[in-house]
């Protein structure tokens, strides 16, 4: 072994293979992998236990009960005689028909109104930001206010709707006492509370677009082709976002339908929620529990299907 000029040491000579010097550096690294090794691991474990606390033990705890003839003291395990019984209820009948056209009708109306009002609200119009606040003001109000004043506002002589439309000669229906309309009164109101989630989305998505498209088609064929070959196919992300969170509520809505129709009149505007609470009210704790697990599997069974469709036809820009 030699010394150079610049007073280092000359491995290349070296009777000791350079590859066989002992190094510190993976001593001095070694904790710090095993920092990065562990971190998200114990990052993950206040999360995992939220979540089984919130969700898994809950929804354990349901299924089990839902086989069980329970009170608060005390419970009978009795298999699936609780689904039997919920599956027979001619109630179940048209409370699920109702749940299907309820979602089916709020979804599709928010997706359509929401489309239709984020385009306007992203173009060069006065007084933008104040109609933007306005339209998603009735989100922020609590459903059960919104069901109270609005079963005020429909009653067939003496709320306002039906005052106002006298006034212009039309005789006003029993929106809420019509078993034809019932249900279709409070989905309207039901979009009325809630086309501000969906015009905020669409906003987004629209906002994305990069401007270059949206002027090529300006300039091409006015306000229809820009809406009509850019808004509707660009925004196709926020479409299928719009159209998965207003389904799974439509299908698990329950607040503004009791508040206003308690499900009447009859079964008209009864759906699956309501009539878990019907039969929760009367005391058949197993028979209710049974029904939450019925409706937590349609909404998994037609849920995770279209979100799988949707997520293989999502676009990027």
């Amino acid at each position: 072994m030699r010394q150079s000029t610049e007073g280092t040491v000359d491995l290349s000579r070296s009777a000791v293979p350079v590859s066989d010097v002992p190094s510190a550096s993976p001593r001095r690294r070694s904790p710090a992998r095993a920092l990065d090794a562990m971190y998200p691991r114990w990052f993950y474990i206040p999360g995992v236990l939220l979540f089984a606390v919130i969700f898994i033990i809950p929804t354990a705890a349901a299924f089990y009960y839902s086989l069980t003839r329970w009170t608060l003291f005390d419970s009978t395990f009795i298999g699936l005689d609780n689904f039997g019984e919920f599956l027979q209820d001619d109630s179940l009948t048209s409370g699920l028909r109702n749940t299907f056209v309820y979602a089916v009708v709020t979804s599709g109306s928010k997706v359509i109104l929401g489309l239709l009002l984020a385009t306007l609200l992203t173009s060069k119009i006065h007084l933008r930001s104040a109609l933007r606040s306005i339209i998603f003001f009735p989100v922020l109000i609590s459903a059960v206010a919104v069901g109270i004043t609005f079963e005020v506002l429909m009653h067939p002589s003496e709320g306002l709707i039906n005052r106002t439309l006298a006034i212009v000669g039309i005789d006003g229906p029993a929106w809420l006492s019509n078993p034809d309309i019932a249900l279709l009164s409070v989905a309207a109101v039901d979009v009325w509370k809630g086309v501000g989630i969906a015009t905020v989305i669409f906003i987004a998505g629209i906002v994305s677009i990069p401007e270059d498209y949206l002027d090529a088609a300006r300039l091409e064929g006015g306000s229809w082709v820009r809406f009509r070959y850019m808004i509707i196919p660009l925004t196709r992300n926020a479409t299928f976002t719009v159209i998965i969170l207003s389904f799974i509520g439509g299908l698990r809505s329950f607040d503004l339908i009791w508040t206003m129709t308690r499900g009447g009149p009859g079964f008209a505007s009864d759906v699956i929620a309501s009539t878990i609470y019907k039969e929760y009210q009367a005391g058949f704790y197993g028979l209710s529990t049974a029904g939450n697990v019925v409706l937590f599997i349609i909404v998994m069974l037609l849920v995770y299907p279209m979100m799988r469709f949707f997520s293989k036809r999502e676009i990027e820009l």
